[in-house]
């Protein structure tokens, strides 16, 4: 299982442990997929699981380099980051999914 997962604010942790929250704000589709993805992350051995679940867990570039993204409804995601110090990698660099173990969640909703 992911160690711990946190999220940013008590605002974002509020509304993602509340299905009715989720459901209020996104309808009944976007809260599933919410819940859904949320669950698969706390059932993770490790960050590396996500690559083999529907989804396509991702890094993300530019200004949103260090955080990673899981699909939703089309364009939306579940935006988090490693929530490491230091951040596990490998020797040649880059992200070491095998040893990330914490996640912070930073958002939900389109970053395009």
């Amino acid at each position: 299982m992911i160690v711990d997962i946190e999220f940013d604010t008590a605002k974002l942790a509020k509304l993602c442990n509340s299905a009715r929250k989720l459901r209020g704000k996104y309808g009944p589709r976007m809260a599933d997929l919410i819940q859904r993805r949320l669950a698969d992350l706390d059932a993770a051995e490790c960050l590396e699981v996500m690559r083999t679940l529907p989804g396509r867990c991702h890094e993300l570039a530019g200004n949103l380099k260090g955080r990673l993204a899981i699909d939703l409804v089309h364009p939306d995601r579940l935006v988090f980051a490693p929530n490491h110090e230091p951040l596990p990698s490998h020797d040649h660099g880059g992200l070491d999914w095998a040893h990330v173990t914490k996640i912070i969640v930073v958002g939900i909703g389109d970053y395009h």
